[in-house]
């Protein structure tokens, strides 16, 4: 990394930077922060552009004047990602506020400051630091924001849902908003929160400042673990008595380790304007314990997988969960039926329902182990225990080294979600990023080449794995307005909009619509793609021929599908992927073939 100097009184930066002669060099332009304890670099953005920027070899000096950000006319800059920081977010939705007096019924303004908790020799313990430090805007002498740490924040009720630095009094609240204070610090052990919260008054002059009603701080202890939902007390500003509670929501998101990501490329945010409509296998060849066709292949297996991929899919989507023992394995419900005895025929009492986060993968491939539906009916679908790509719970890794590598993946992160009455889709849980840190390190380690997406219902997991890697793009499933599902509690997963939203402030590919609700509201599509989002969708309408095709009328860049030997609507039963790489090696075939004919030229030109 070479740093550059602002050149006074203009927006211009510049560097003198040593190259080696006679060969090209590819570059790219970043904007860091450099840690001050330890001189360590953090990308906050970067150039992302495939290929990067490039200097042909030369013999001279050369002077190159770029804009940041744009190459060749096309702007693509993305935020960094985590290497040795942390990343809090602390959300704000459902309407956190239960306050008295005054404040009950005001627009209130939140504001959420980091402070530092090192104790320095004139402070005798962190109390005392505490009581001087109430608010650096309301407060004299109060202790300063920590050297490195930065604060942002975002609306997802504002047109543009962007990450920006708060204004001095924070962000205002409204009901049913959806609000994410977004914070990046080096030393999270030593840093604590102060929430204020202030209120205008409805007789204010313009530039009056507003009144500090109450304040709250998050000490660091408060937040060990990945996730949890905060419960906390509001005490007054003036008279220090409580005020009230409030709500918040956070997620801590550690930097993935060791470290795998590099500046050569990223595919975060990339999309070939070639990929529209192309077909995904559901759960590889697609859904087997709802269909009542009885020529099935186990969904989620090796076998589904290559099936599918058999009949042209340009992807194939599954599910990955982690064992007991932290393996990412393909599965897609929470629990099993483990057989206790085997038996030709199964009695009630021979089937023990099992978190498939359990068993460990070798109690997973050695029991006998049955679907949720086949143990809820007591009949047994599949009788395949000789046949290994049929086997349930494949690794992931065994997908990635098995399957051809043009066949792009969509890996589906599952987790247990919360519903609106509170109860979750499994109580097995385990530390969020440890699962998520498990599942891209198999990733990284095993992908190569392979196109992969990342998808999941729970936008936390979406934010996770957008900010722990560089390489891969995300996309955020969700239901969308739907009577068919359960609404979940974070508003986020409810609506198309919010969707979007989210996605586009934590700078996500892109959307995994539901088609009950894209058919329903057609122009939703349309509003994605013009919030320049991609958009991927899922469900039981799309398994027909008919459906398909007007899906990819209406613009989806991809639809998610089961059967794809049954509904394909493709003309040539093949692969994007391979196909461009056919294109692509004709291409260099081509004009190996145009220099060695214009090589001969030359020497019967010589000749003569």
């Amino acid at each position: 990394v070479f740093p550059m100097e602002r050149v006074e009184g203009s927006d211009i930066w510049a560097a003198v930077v040593d190259i080696p002669s006679q060969r090209a060099i590819n570059y790219r332009y970043l904007i860091c922060a450099i840690d001050p304890a330890n001189q360590i670099v953090h990308v906050r953005h970067w150039e992302t552009h495939v290929g990067g920027r490039n200097i042909p070899p030369i013999t001279d000096t050369l002077e190159s004047f770029d804009t940041f950000g744009d190459v060749g006319g096309s702007y693509k800059v993305d935020r960094g990602w985590l290497t040795t920081e942390t990343i809090f977010q602390f959300s704000f939705y459902n309407n956190p506020f239960r306050l008295t007096g005054k404040a009950k019924n005001k627009l209130i303004y939140i504001k959420l400051t980091p402070m530092n908790l090192r104790v320095s020799s004139e402070a005798h313990d962190i109390a005392a630091v505490l009581e001087e430090s109430l608010s650096n805007d309301t407060r004299e002498n109060g202790t300063e924001q920590p050297a490195y740490a930065f604060t942002e924040c975002v609306s997802l009720r504002s047109d543009e849902a962007k990450l920006e630095p708060q204004s001095q009094f924070g962000h205002a609240y409204h009901p049913d908003d959806i609000l994410i204070f977004h914070v990046t610090v080096t030393e999270p052990e030593n840093v604590a929160y102060l929430i204020d919260l202030y209120t205008y008054s409805s007789r204010a002059y313009q530039e009056e400042p507003p009144r500090h009603v109450g304040y709250h701080y998050i000490l660091p202890n408060f937040l060990k673990k990945s996730e949890g939902q905060l419960e906390l007390s509001v005490t007054c500003a003036s008279k220090h008595r409580p005020l009230g509670m409030m709500r918040a929501e956070y997620i801590k998101i550690t930097p993935f380790a060791p470290q795998k990501m590099n500046l050569k490329s990223s595919y975060v945010r990339y999309w070939n304007p070639k990929w529209r409509g192309l077909e995904i296998g559901h759960r590889g060849s697609g859904t087997s314990f709802k269909s009542k066709d009885g020529n099935v292949i186990r969904e989620n297996t090796i076998a589904s997988l290559k099936k599918a991929a058999a009949h042209g899919a340009d992807m194939v989507e599954f599910d990955v969960q982690l064992s007991k023992d932290l393996v990412p394995v393909i599965y897609h419900d929470f629990s099993v039926y483990v057989c206790l005895k085997r038996k030709k025929q199964i009695d009630t009492n021979d089937m023990l329902e099992l978190p498939m986060g359990d068993l460990t993968l070798e109690q997973l491939n050695n029991l006998k182990v049955y679907h949720v539906e086949e143990g809820k009916s007591r009949e047994p679908r599949f009788f395949d225990e000789d046949l290994d790509e049929h086997q349930p719970f494949p690794t992931l890794a065994k997908a990635l080294e098995t399957l051809d590598p043009h066949v792009g993946f969509n890996v589906e992160v599952k987790w247990s979600m919360r519903f609106s009455d509170g109860t979750r889709e499994s109580d097995y849980m385990t530390d969020k990023n440890l699962y998520v840190d498990s599942i891209l390190d198999v990733v990284l380690s095993y992908a190569a080449n392979r196109r992969i997406v990342f998808s999941c219902f729970d936008p936390d997991i979406c934010t996770m794995l957008r900010f722990k890697q560089n390489l891969y793009p995300v996309m955020f499933l969700t239901c969308g307005d739907t009577a068919r599902y359960p609404k979940y509690y974070d508003p986020r997963c409810n609506s198309h909009e919010n969707a979007i939203k989210n996605a586009c402030a934590m700078e996500l590919l892109g959307i995994v619509g539901n088609s009950e609700d894209l058919l329903r509201n057609q122009q939703s599509i349309q509003q994605t793609i013009d919030n320049g989002l991609i958009i991927f969708c899922w469900g039981e309408e799309n398994n027909c021929s008919n459906t398909i095709r007007h899906l990819k009328n209406l613009g989806l860049h991809a639809i998610i599908y089961d059967k794809m030997d049954v509904f394909s609507t493709k003309e040539r039963k093949e692969n994007i992927f391979l196909l461009e790489a056919r294109e692509s090696e004709n291409d260099i075939l081509q004009n190996i073939h145009e220099e060695n004919r214009r090589d001969n030229l030359d020497i019967l030109v010589a000749t003569n």
